[in-house]
């Protein structure tokens, strides 16, 4: 550091070392030492409990399990980004053959979209962990009555009685 220029100066650098002083020793030699270097570029966050496993009062649970729900599913639109920008790069370096060349690539990302669209279509994007378990609950409710979405709607006689 510069030596300060005047007495005021000095009387300010030596009361910003009385209060930084300790801060920046205990980050030097206690904090930094004992950190755990990783090669990962982002953080990483442990697994909650899902909201199905929280208890209706249970605020904090329900709170967490609503973040998890919230990484996840940005999780999963990036995953569903990179897979359509490599179909995407795929599509304008293999033209004009990219119907057959790049079919692999589609069918991938076709899949993967569709498995988002049943676990977060039509939610919005206010959408929490609740919304989306109701969702999945209708879904197998549905399914069990009607059959797989999409496959059209079983006949009477398939319908068991009850």
């Amino acid at each position: 550091m510069p030596e300060p220029r005047s007495p005021m100066a000095s009387f300010v650098q030596s009361v910003q070392n009385a209060i930084d002083g300790p801060i920046t020793w205990f980050r030097e030699t206690i904090v930094e030492p004992n950190q755990q270097k990783s090669n990962w570029y982002h953080q990483r966050f442990r697994r909650v409990p899902t909201i199905d496993e929280c208890y209706t009062d249970d605020a904090v649970c329900r709170f967490e399990a609503d973040q998890q729900f919230r990484r996840d599913r940005m999780v999963d639109n990036e995953i569903l980004n990179i897979l359509r920008q490599r179909f995407e790069d795929c599509t304008l370096y293999e033209a004009p053959d990219h119907m057959v060349k790049c079919k692999p690539l589609m069918d991938q990302y076709q899949q993967a979209a569709e498995n988002w669209f049943i676990k977060y279509g039509d939610l919005g994007g206010y959408a929490n962990a609740k919304t989306a378990l109701m969702k999945q609950k209708h879904r197998l409710i549905w399914e069990r009555r009607h059959g797989p979405v999409g496959s059209g709607m079983k006949d009477d006689e398939q319908i068991p009685a009850h």
